[in-house]
């Protein structure tokens, strides 16, 4: 009987068990990683000329200021421009964030969060720096130091150590049980 059918028949919605998180294989080589590493490790901005940035009248906080004068900032970003300049490595990733905005090719940032434009900008520079190394530190593995490794390698030397060590119990133990036998 197949699994849909088995739950069906005991009342409950296939959905429910049908999720597979199979873990993709990566793509990337490990050069790849590297560079984007070497990106991440020197990376300062997003230079203007990929973004514009609009003004609006802000909400909530700031008396008659945010009802007359726009303060808040709203990053437009041109999500191909951006790619270009990040090492592929991080496309998927930046396309999976919540500024990615929908049926178009652009991240949407914005910030009121001060009564002033230019630190509202200010506010959506550091979002947009901070949103690409999140996702870099989120998806580039860290390099493995030398000790890490040799710890490892003395790790899984012991854990084939003892298996061996196990898997010759057993053996003598089997065998004991054959000789065991055969004189009764």
């Amino acid at each position: 009987m197949l699994r849909a059918q088995r739950f069906r028949v005991l009342g409950m919605p296939s959905c429910m068990f049908s999720r597979s998180y199979s873990r993709q294989p990566s793509k990337f080589e490990e050069e790849d990683f590297k560079k984007a590493r070497s990106w991440l490790a020197s990376f300062t901005g997003v230079p203007e000329h990929i973004y514009d940035v609009s003004y609006s009248r802000s909400s909530g906080p700031g008396g008659q200021n945010v009802n007359k004068v726009n303060s808040k900032a709203t990053m437009k970003v041109d999500l191909n421009g951006l790619l270009a300049i990040l090492p592929p490595v991080l496309h998927n990733g930046i396309r999976q964030t919540s500024y990615c905005a929908d049926r178009s090719t652009s991240l949407v940032i914005s910030c009121d969060e001060s009564r002033k434009q230019a630190d509202n900008r200010a506010g959506c520079e550091t979002r947009l720096r901070d949103l690409i190394r999140d996702v870099g530190r989120s998806v580039v593995p860290g390099e493995t130091s030398p000790e890490t490794k040799k710890r490892v390698k003395q790790h899984q030397a012991a854990e084939k150590e003892a298996r061996m060590r196990m898997k010759k119990f057993q053996s003598a133990k089997k065998s004991s049980r054959r000789k065991g036998s055969s004189d009764g």
